[in-house]
Formats: structure tokens, C-alpha cells, sequence
């Protein structure tokens, strides 16, 4: 019971890891975004193919990223 209790992570500890959760979420979906919207940028006519498309490979990534931290962990 000691040993738990000296292993239970801080509240310091927990908001760090919830906002390490967050960026490796979020940073993909961004990234996609961004990409997506330059290539777009850069074809002739109004579309937004390449930013949807690597806006939801982002969200994919991102989802994979957090499953994987927290099945680490």
C-alpha cells in the first residue's frame, strides 16, 4: 500500500502528460492541414482535396500516436 502510494503520479506529472497527449495529437492533423492547403495552393482552380484528405490522415495519425503513448504507458 506504501509503494502505491509513493508511485502515484503528481498533479504536476499528470498535466504534463495530458499535454503531451494533446501535441501528439494535434501536430499531425496541423501538419496535414498546412501541407494539404499549400499543395492546393499551388493547382490551378478553387479545391480543397489535398487539405481534407491530409487534414483526416492527420487525425488518423495523431489518433495512432495517442493510442500508442498510452498502451506505453
Amino acid at each position: 500500500m506504501k509503494k502505491a502510494e509513493k508511485e502515484r503520479p503528481t498533479i504536476l506529472a499528470q498535466t504534463i502528460f495530458l499535454g503531451t497527449l494533446g501535441l501528439i495529437f494535434v501536430l499531425p492533423v496541423v501538419a496535414g492541414a498546412y501541407l494539404g492547403r499549400w499543395i492546393d495552393s499551388g493547382l490551378e482552380g478553387y479545391s480543397m482535396r489535398w487539405t481534407l484528405s491530409l487534414l483526416f490522415l492527420g487525425v488518423i495519425v495523431g489518433a495512432v500516436n495517442v493510442y500508442l503513448l498510452v498502451r506505453e504507458r
